[in-house]
């Protein structure tokens, strides 16, 4: 599986027979879409229509399995949750596999959201913050619980992108984080045997 980055929260997995494109928001925020058609589209939350014909759009919690990927949605309490409103967790797995894309989550789940969630090899996480999504602090606290193999932040300021509410540079989120990028890639393609025990952080220049 192979992974790249967009901005805001949005990334693309593609795999051998299918490609997902997560929260592809682009549009509104004056980058170009992500999304292709055929490809497979989730949404963590709120969404417009994807830009293309998709295969499958999903926003709703459920195991759904297409084109060899499984796709687990795990409902979770919105960051800013006035209204009731409420995200999505996605693990999606393909063979050995295991990623998990999060949204703006309240920073706290609970014992059966982790236990729904289980292994994950890669972390995909905002850490923008600002009221607006999970800040360094809060997506430490969630990593420390679901202990991933590896962590790819998203979703902090970026000059390019119009984000409704001013969102925290990289460094400064990382240092919230006390965690060191081990690099900075164009995509990260996932290996089985390239795991280790210790969570690394990779970051990942927008496509």
């Amino acid at each position: 599986m192979e992974i790249q980055f967009y901005g805001a929260n949005c990334v693309r997995l593609s795999g051998k027979k299918a490609s997902i494109v997560v929260d592809d928001n682009l549009a509104e925020l004056g980058l170009k879409s992500a999304t292709k058609a055929g490809d497979i589209a989730l949404f963590t939350g709120p969404h417009g229509e994807p830009a293309a014909e998709v295969k499958l759009a999903l926003d709703q919690p459920g195991e759904y399995e297409v084109s060899d990927i499984s796709i687990h949605g795990i409902g979770a309490r919105a960051h800013l949750d006035e209204a009731g409103l409420a995200s999505i967790i996605y693990k999606i797995t393909r063979e050995d596999i295991r990623i998990a894309v999060v949204g703006h989550v309240y920073p706290e789940l609970s014992d059966n959201q982790l236990e729904e969630l289980g292994m994950v090899d890669v972390l995909v996480i905002p850490v923008g913050g600002n009221g607006y999504t999970l800040d360094g602090v809060g997506a430490l606290a969630l990593i420390k619980k679901i202990e991933p193999k590896i962590v790819v932040p998203t979703h902090y300021a970026d000059k390019a992108i119009k984000y409704p509410v001013p969102q925290a540079e990289l460094l400064d989120a990382l240092k919230n984080m006390a965690m060191e990028p081990k690099e900075t890639i164009a995509k990260l393609k996932v290996k089985p045997a390239e795991l280790t025990d210790t969570t690394q952080l990779i970051v990942l220049e927008r496509s």
